[in-house]
């Protein structure tokens, strides 16, 4: 099968110019699924495009967004106020910053950029991951994951999402 650099026909001029246009085609369209149904959610509860008319603070999204994510990553598959899948809601969060911002709506009540700064003190602690792994590259812990929780049935593939409900 051909790679999509080899692709590009002379004999039409069309996928030159495409070529080099953003490709659209590289975002799944499960995150575009689960993005648009936190999208409806919110519809129905505050109405359609109400981020966009009325702008939109980004400490509220940032914070839902993490709430979010933390309770997916903490083993929660759905929001239990209304069953919509965690992952869809942090997608819908991402995808309100990212409109409104665009449009010029979004109130940017980020914290300000202190020194030393976030990424000073990322790149200052990065180099202790290699150091520690060696510390205790002798040792083979058990690490836990939500697998060890409870055993599967016997029907249900570890990769399947389960169904959400409210």
């Amino acid at each position: 099968m051909p790679t999509p650099q080899t692709c590009n026909k002379p004999s039409n001029p069309k996928d030159v110019i495409a070529s080099g246009k953003l490709p659209l085609h590289l975002w799944p369209s499960t995150a575009t699924a689960m993005g648009s149904l936190a999208l409806l959610n919110g519809r129905e509860k505050y109405g359609g495009l109400n981020f966009r008319a009325g702008g939109a603070r980004a400490s509220v999204y940032i914070d839902a967004l993490m709430r979010h994510a933390l309770a997916w990553f903490e083993g929660e598959e759905c929001d239990p106020d209304d069953g919509v899948p965690h992952l869809a809601a942090a997608l819908g969060c991402l995808a309100i910053l990212v409109d409104t911002r665009a449009h010029g709506v979004l109130l940017d009540d980020r914290t300000f950029a202190a020194t030393p700064g976030f990424r000073q003190v990322l790149d200052e602690l990065t180099p202790h991951v290699d150091r520690i792994r060696l510390l205790h590259a002798d040792r083979k812990p058990k690490h836990w994951t939500i697998e060890d929780r409870q055993p599967l049935p016997a029907n249900q593939d570890s990769n399947e999402m389960e169904p959400c409900s409210a």
